[in-house]
């Protein structure tokens, strides 16, 4: 039998900061100017910025609504939306394979993402259930589970499907975090459900939780294979360190949308992630 979910008390949080407060405060003095002066050139861009300016540090910054009662209400709403007010945890997952020799590469960016979360929000991976490491924390006043499974990728249901089971939660509290061929490199789509898109990890998830598809997914891009290679080889490569950087990036917009998500719901983490003005806000 597993044990109950316990959550530790969280003490209060930091103002939220604007994306530009987030790279200036982790930069010397030197590097804030030059990311001043580039703001102040016409045509500057992020991607034009020197490499230890998209080098985002993985602890950041948590992001909260104006007032703690504020906060209290936002993430008790989306905590307790469609199941009576119970305080379901949100369970976010990321997909990838065990094993230092799968570290880095494409195909474990959803065990990268939830890295970030976990470091951030300090909710350490920490325990094993499951089948998969568990961290079990808070964001703001809103119940969090961060779980890695180690089933390796094409069973991850098995691990997802029972901790889904275990602790009731709701599917539409259940976001699973992969990486996409089909996406561009370093862009992020925020779905609210949809099919596996011949992801074998996605496929096992349906397989386990009944065939159903209506669960909250952050798909994020790795591209395409370069010419005619393999992409089950393609997805196994590791990243270059420019790829290292954009991607940084972007674990930064999608911790920055499960704060939003939790907090504000999840149409609003959708608009951030899905529009233009989440990638316009690092040239601002």
């Amino acid at each position: 039998m597993e044990p109950n979910m316990t959550i530790p008390a969280r003490t209060a949080l930091p103002r939220r900061l604007s994306r530009a407060q987030l790279v200036i405060s982790y930069l010397p003095a030197a590097a804030a100017a030059a990311a001043t002066a580039m703001r102040l050139l016409p045509g500057a861009s992020a991607s034009r910025l020197p490499s230890p300016l998209l080098s985002l540090p993985r602890g950041r910054p948590r992001c909260v609504p104006a007032s703690s009662s504020a906060c209290r209400a936002a993430s008790s709403s989306a905590a307790g939306a469609g199941d009576g007010g119970a305080r379901k945890p949100w369970l976010f997952v990321g997909l990838g394979n065990p094993g230092k020799v799968y570290q880095g590469t494409r195909h474990n960016v959803g065990f990268e993402m939830i890295d970030v979360i976990a470091e951030a929000e300090g909710i350490p991976l920490s325990s094993m259930q499951f089948k998969a490491m568990v961290g079990k924390g808070r964001i703001g006043d809103a119940p969090i589970m961060l779980a890695k499974p180690q089933t390796f990728m094409n069973a991850s249901g098995e691990s997802v499907g029972q901790l889904v089971s275990y602790f009731k939660i709701p599917l539409n509290q259940v976001i699973v975090m992969y990486d996409d061929l089909d996406l561009p490199f370093a862009k992020l789509r925020l779905l609210p459900k949809g099919g596996h898109g011949g992801h074998n990890g996605m496929r096992s998830i349906i397989n386990h939780l009944k065939q159903s598809r209506d669960f909250p997914r952050l798909r994020i891009g790795i591209g395409r294979p370069p010419g005619k290679m393999d992409p089950a080889n393609f997805v196994l490569r590791p990243f270059t360190k420019k790829e290292q950087e954009e991607l940084d990036f972007a674990f930064h917009r999608g911790l920055e949308a499960v704060r939003i998500m939790v907090f504000e719901g999840f149409n609003k983490s959708a608009t951030y992630v899905n529009t233009s003005q989440s990638s316009e806000m690092l040239n601002r």
